[in-house]
């Protein structure tokens, strides 16, 4: 039967029913149900439609022997320049490097990083420099590399500085997110270091905050606090510069397999970890009260960690377990029940780890708002996360302002105690990361420790520039500018035209050889202001041995004989 009732439609259903003892209705009356034909309200977000997408076969990495290491982490990092891989070695731990648009089959003899004398447990790139990465080992130690543009051309054994303070196995890395220079650390002796990588000084640890071992630490969106979650089943907010416990959460999760912790941009904190019956679970909490968590979800009882990846652009969060052939994708907001459940990609091989682009890499001409590295036993798999949309133009709702490589604080300033937020940047026409002047600057001033200086443990002190470096490297730009304006002089002077051609080749390759002379002769000039610079250290220290090398004059008069026929010959 059929009705209008203040202009909606509804369906009028009789349904019988029991008799029911009642004075107002008789022994068998029925009861009516009003049902709505109104559809419920679908929320409404950008990310709904977010589908993911493998590669294809010939833009994956086939024949890489990923690492079969018992630990739960990622095993691989990628960034806007690099893919490293954890992979398996004999005699020492090593690393994978390749440049990321490389794809392929990997040839047996492809140089590795390979500097650790046990397995490697986990690497991360800096996010302040595309070429340095730091890895941590069964060897206790932590090492920080400096790879060339390009990647490798041979194997690299010597880091540029070796970080020596745990004293179990080292597996969790995490940079600082602003402040440049600072490296964290957590190792299974319950330790959670802080290092200025820049001098090599173990700045803080914190020994007493945690009775077991650390599965997972988080840096907060300006680096002023991190969480941490721990065998205990605890949860903690630590301020890492006092070692203080800010905030802890007994029984996070019941189960007793690892957990993950997140810090997320709004400050609150998002966990993976296992129920009392072995299901896996999702759990958000605000840090201002954590008596009860804000939302909990329950996926499945299978067995794989699960590794949570943070986008906080989109506010989307990536789970990845070891030995799942699929990864989840689900939505922070601030409306109920604010973890809100998109989609899941599944494949049919189980994955070994993952590594996660950050959003500088993104091809934002196709709407790609994440992309994932995928580990199986011997290949790298590309997965791009897209958001399909019809228009070809720039999608800025899609892409807001992203955490550029710029470091907001130097390391002496985070120390000293301040914080900052990072520095952002637009990803409208594609971003190149092209460093800035005022990176060179910070670079300049915090400088890693020099290749020479890798087997020594120990900080070298930084000394202040060399005015004969700074000369040198004065004279040779100034050398380089004059030598093109040289060959614009020249050219100009009144000959035929396939003359001038020929002229202008020959004035070129003269000007390149002389580049490429004084560019020799101004290296070998830095290595030995480097010699003399380390002997000024010793003879501070009292040791009174005079190196050899330094003794030798020959590379100052080569250089200013050169520098004295290249001003005569053009007439200074």
């Amino acid at each position: 039967m059929w009705g209008r009732k203040s202009g909606s439609l509804f369906q009028t259903v009789i349904i019988p029913t029991r008799s029911v003892k009642c004075q107002h209705l008789s022994s068998r009356t029925p009861i009516i149900r009003v049902m709505s034909f109104r559809r419920g309200v679908v929320r409404q977000s950008k990310f709904r439609h977010v589908f993911a997408q493998a590669w294809k076969a010939e833009h994956c990495i086939d024949d890489v022997r990923v690492s079969r290491v018992t630990w739960d982490g990622p095993l691989c990092a990628v960034n806007p320049k690099f893919t490293a891989v954890i992979i398996e070695s004999g005699g020492g731990g090593a690393f994978l490097v390749l440049p990321l648009n490389k794809s392929g089959r990997i040839d047996q003899a492809t140089p590795t990083v390979c500097g650790h004398a046990a397995p490697v447990l986990d690497v991360q790139w800096c996010p302040h420099d595309d070429n340095i990465i730091a890895s941590a080992s069964e060897d206790c130690t932590v090492k920080v590399w400096e790879i060339p543009d390009g990647g490798l051309t041979g194997p690299m054994t010597e880091p540029v500085v070796t970080l020596e303070g745990h004293s179990k196995r080292v597996g969790i890395l995490a940079w600082h997110p602003t402040a440049f220079n600072i490296l964290l650390t957590a190792g299974c002796d319950n330790l959670v270091c802080v290092w200025d990588v820049g001098t090599g000084e173990l700045v803080y640890q914190i020994g007493d905050a945690h009775p077991d071992l650390i599965y997972s630490v988080s840096w907060n969106r300006d680096g002023s606090a991190i969480c941490t979650v721990c065998k205990d089943k605890a949860l903690r907010v630590i301020d890492p510069r006092r070692g203080t416990v800010l905030k802890v959460k007994e029984k996070v999760h019941d189960g007793t397999r690892p957990m993950r912790a997140v810090f997320l941009s709004d400050g609150k904190i998002l966990t993976t970890g296992f129920s009392r019956m072995s299901e896996r679970q999702l759990a958000l909490w605000d840090t201002s009260d954590m008596s009860e968590p804000m939302a909990v979800q329950e996926m499945d009882t299978s067995n794989g960690v699960l590794l949570p990846y943070y986008d906080p652009d989109t506010n989307m969060v990536y789970l990845c377990g070891k030995g799942d052939c699929t990864i989840r994708y689900f939505e922070v907001t601030d409306e109920s029940p604010y973890v809100h459940f998109l989609s899941l990609y599944s494949s049919k091989e189980p994955q070994r780890g993952a590594g996660f682009l950050s959003k500088r890499g993104v091809d934002v001409n196709k709407c790609e708002i994440a992309r994932f590295y995928k580990l199986h036993e011997r290949k790298v798999e590309p997965i791009s996360m897209t958001v399909p949309r019809k228009s070809d133009l720039f999608q800025g709702d899609l892409y807001p302002d992203t955490a550029g490589v710029e470091p907001s604080l130097l390391a002496e300033d985070w120390i000293a105690g301040q914080d900052a937020p990072p520095l952002l940047v637009s990803l409208s026409g594609g971003y190149a990361g092209a460093p800035s002047k005022h990176r060179d600057n910070l670079r300049n001033k915090p400088k890693l420790l020099s290749q020479g200086s890798g087997k020594d443990s120990s900080p070298v002190p930084q000394q202040a520039a060399s005015p004969t470096a700074t000369t040198t490297t004065a004279v040779t730009r100034e050398m380089e500018s004059e030598g093109v304006g040289v060959v614009q002089q020249r050219v100009t002077q009144g000959e035929g035209a396939s003359d001038r051609v020929k002229r202008e080749e020959e004035v070129l390759s003269e000007v390149l050889a002389e580049v490429k002379a004084l560019r020799s002769v101004v290296l070998a000039q830095g290595q030995r202001i480097e010699l003399l610079e380390r002997q000024l250290v010793r003879i501070e220290d009292g040791d009174q041995h005079i190196d050899p090398v330094i003794n030798k004059s020959i590379l100052s008069r080569d250089f200013f004989n050169f520098s004295e026929n290249y001003l005569k010959r053009h007439g200074y």
